[in-house]
């Protein structure tokens, strides 16, 4: 049976501090938002023993870098998970202005599911698998 993944958003507006010396949004400030988004769609969606009881990590990322973004523009992060294997998920972000609907940002980051107490990766369960679809 084919699921369909959800979709976690967030915005806000760039600041001063997300800038580079050439006034437009850093390219590591976009990876920094990769993470957060990452992390604010787990702790939204998963339970409180799920937090307790795991981790992710980030086994690589890859990012396309399409359009720039300055101070003020308003930033929409959009966010699923894709295909997901034994202790491994790959997920999707897009980074987009979202007054102009251009994207960005593309970027998919490939993480491992690790278990708190053991400090190892832990197999990704068809429970934790339902986290991440409508």
């Amino acid at each position: 049976m084919a699921t369909t993944p959800e979709i976690f958003e967030q915005s806000f507006l760039v600041e001063k501090k997300h800038l580079d010396e050439q006034n437009h949004v850093n390219n590591v400030q976009y990876v920094q938002w990769v993470q957060d988004v990452a992390r604010a769609h787990w702790e939204a969606r998963a339970t409180k023993e799920q937090n307790d009881k795991f981790f992710w990590i980030v086994v690589k990322h890859e990012i396309s870098y399409k359009q720039q973004a300055f101070l003020g523009d308003k930033i929409l992060l959009q966010t699923y998970v894709g295909e997901t294997s034994h202790v491994k998920s790959v997920r999707h972000v897009i980074i987009k202005n979202a007054d102009s609907g251009k994207v960005l940002v593309e970027a998919k980051t490939t993480w491992a599911l690790m278990d708190q107490e053991k400090k190892k990766p832990a197999k990704i369960s068809e429970e934790l698998k339902k986290v991440f679809q409508q």
